[in-house]
Parts: structure tokens; C-alpha cells; sequence
């Protein structure tokens, strides 16, 4: 592998921001797809891909989502042309023994749910998290929330309980205008050891 030209960094991070609300521009299905097949590629422990995306395209699916969103949340999740539940699946595990290759592997986390609970938490996450990268990619603009009643986005869109809401991202074309000044990150020696 060869490292990336600085444009690309610039594009998934250097230069990438959190967009806090967006302009007029839908965001086609095609385009989605497009975000999925590249964020399905990134690294979860043994291939598990517990991750799920609920996309809420249309004004009448985000009124759904409407009452479970804190206030600083709730105008900018109106407008976005399309809203991402990031969910969890529970019962990822079903589906081992077509992306694992060991048979043993359903059995393994069916029968232990404190630690299929814990891969589903973890790599699920991760799997968000490729998500905005990839979406980052094919030039998207993404606003990851955590300002939400996940219980209420549980008890609307995944009432079997099999599904479990993470978070969510407002994705579409960002509107400059409305972006914050960048905050800024911790230096090297402030995150991080060398042991």
C-alpha cells in the first residue's frame, strides 16, 4: 500500500467538517448504495458487520424522528436531506456462517451474550464510523449527533428490540454559512503514549 495524496486527506480529515446543516440538494439513492459498498469494507472483528443504516429520506420519516432529538438538534435534522439511524444488530450473528469462515462462529456469540453484546457495541460503532468515511469519499457532507432520546428512536423504528440505535448523522451537501470555527484537537503527547 501506498499513503494517499494530500487532497484525499484533506477531504475525509484535514479539511472535512461536521456539518451543521445543509443546502437544497437530495441526496440520491444510487449515492447511498454507493457509501455502503465502500463502508461495508472496513475491518470488523472476525468480518462480524453488526452495523445497520436506517435512512430517513423524507421529511415524513424524519417526523418520526422528530420528537426523540434534542433542541439543538431538531431544526438542522428537519432540513437534512437525508438522516442516518447507525444501528446495531443485536443478533448480528445469523448471519456468521455467510461472512465467516469458521462454522464455528454463530455458535460462539450465541452462546455468550455478554460478549456479543460487547462486538455488536464496538464494531458497530466502527462500522458508523467507516460510514462518514466513506461518505467523506464520494463528497458528502456528514453531522453525527449523539443529542438524542435513542429509547424513543428505539421504541419508533425498532419496536422487535433486534435493532438498537447508536447514534445518528445528518448527511447531504453542507451549507458553509452555518459551519462552527474548528475546535481544537489534543497534540500528540496529550493523546497518546509510547511504551
Amino acid at each position: 500500500m501506498s499513503k494517499i495524496d494530500q487532497s484525499a486527506l484533506d477531504q475525509l480529515f484535514s479539511k472535512a467538517r461536521t456539518a451543521n446543516g445543509f443546502i437544497d440538494k437530495p441526496v440520491p439513492e444510487a449515492l447511498l448504495r454507493e457509501v455502503y459498498d465502500i463502508a461495508k469494507m472496513g475491518a470488523t472483528s472476525m468480518n462480524t458487520q453488526p452495523t445497520r443504516y436506517v435512512f430517513l429520506n423524507s421529511a415524513q420519516a424524519r417526523a418520526r424522528l422528530l420528537p426523540a432529538m434534542s433542541p439543538g438538534n431538531l431544526e438542522k435534522t428537519k432540513v437534512a436531506p437525508v438522516t442516518v439511524i447507525v444501528a446495531t444488530d443485536t443478533r448480528f450473528f445469523e448471519h456468521m456462517p455467510q461472512i465467516w469462515h469458521k462454522p464455528e462462529g454463530k455458535a460462539m456469540f450465541e452462546g455468550n451474550v455478554p460478549m456479543a453484546q460487547a462486538t455488536a457495541t464496538r464494531n458497530g460503532t466502527l462500522g458508523g464510523a467507516y460510514f462518514m468515511i466513506a461518505a467523506r469519499a464520494v463528497g458528502l457532507d456528514c453531522g453525527p449527533m449523539s443529542g438524542v432520546d435513542l429509547a424513543k428512536v428505539n421504541a419508533e423504528f425498532f419496536a422487535d428490540g433486534r435493532y438498537q440505535a447508536n447514534f445518528l448523522i445528518n448527511l447531504g451537501y453542507g451549507d458553509d454559512s452555518l459551519l462552527f470555527d474548528r475546535n481544537p484537537r489534543l497534540t500528540f503527547e496529550q493523546a497518546c503514549s509510547i511504551l
